[in-house]
């Protein structure tokens, strides 16, 4: 429906001006941001993407997303009983099978993840990016993350983004689907909103804002605007679609930001892991940190917290 994208226009000063005062807002203390925290826990999508991945540090990762918080700590919140685990284990397609079978030693149903369609830079054929999403999902993900191809955004090619999400909608099959639009990389506020909305129709479960490998990853102005897409959406079509921040999200404080943002933007029902993620690879370790200050009133030697 070209029509919804047609006439899109971003006041640029005004969301600029709006993030600014979101960066101002007061995070909560005591027992509430322990229960924020932990929450954003449950929506972390728990991440390691590097060239010297190995079967044994994915097993490491996959014990950490089991037990994200030391259990001393949840028996301290009276919490240790209520099955917090993060999100999802997200790695390369590589070591996808890795991570399925650790998580499933370990009798733990959390899914497994796997970015693909040719992460980060979406710069390879069509045919490889829905080979490469066919057998991640054969090797057994659950999630894919896809990236798409900028240079389509950058010259109003909409129709071929749609089709090319389209495909890839179909080649996750059962696999629920996260497009990465990479929107450090679309030029403008305008066509981050456009992508967003084509990525939508095209058959999204969730959209995401960054592959964690661009210069300019997930901002506050960005996710302005596609939670105003994602909006925008549901009131048109009655469908929930999730959304992703990824790349840079480090501190617990920034984890509280974000959620506040989502629930003052979208509401309360998307802060679920079904609609809300947190893409990040060494958040928990300062969230953990958060948590041990505010059971014991100080923070963790290094050697206290199993690293994330």
């Amino acid at each position: 429906e070209l029509g919804w994208i047609s006439k899109v226009y971003v006041n640029r000063p005004a969301v600029v001006r709006h993030a600014e005062q979101i960066k101002k807002w007061k995070t909560v203390k005591g027992n509430w941001q322990a229960a924020w925290l932990l929450k954003a826990v449950t929506c972390i999508d728990l991440t390691t993407l590097s060239g010297d991945d190995t079967p044994s540090n994915v097993q490491r990762l996959c014990f950490k997303a089991k037990h994200p918080i030391r259990e001393d700590l949840l028996k301290a919140l009276d919490m240790h009983d209520k099955g917090i685990t993060v999100g999802a284990v997200c790695v390369y397609p590589a070591r996808v099978s890795d991570a399925v079978n650790t998580l499933k030693a370990a009798g733990c149903n959390i899914p497994v993840a796997s970015v693909a369609a040719g992460f980060p830079s979406g710069q390879t054929p069509l045919e490889t990016k829905l080979a490469e999403i066919r057998l991640a999902v054969e090797y057994g993900a659950r999630e894919i993350d896809i990236v798409i191809s900028r240079s389509l955004v950058l010259t109003g090619q909409w129709e071929g983004l749609y089709e090319e999400i389209r495909l890839c909608r179909a080649a996750c099959g059962e696999a629920h689907m996260k497009t990465i639009l990479a929107t450090g990389e679309l030029g403008s506020l305008a066509n981050v909103y456009k992508a967003s909305m084509i990525a939508m129709m095209a058959g999204s479960d969730f959209i995401k804002t960054s592959t964690g490998k661009e210069v300019e990853n997930a901002t506050f102005p960005v996710g302005v605007v596609m939670m105003r897409a994602i909006k925008e959406y549901y009131w048109q079509t009655g469908y929930k679609v999730g959304f992703k921040p990824a790349g840079g999200i480090r501190t617990a404080k920034e984890a509280i930001t974000w959620l506040m943002l989502v629930k003052e933007e979208l509401g309360v029902e998307w802060l679920t892991p079904e609609l809300f993620r947190l893409g990040a690879s060494s958040l928990l370790g300062d969230i953990e940190q958060q948590i041990f200050y505010h059971v014991t009133g100080s923070y963790a030697l290094q050697h206290e917290l199993a690293m994330a």
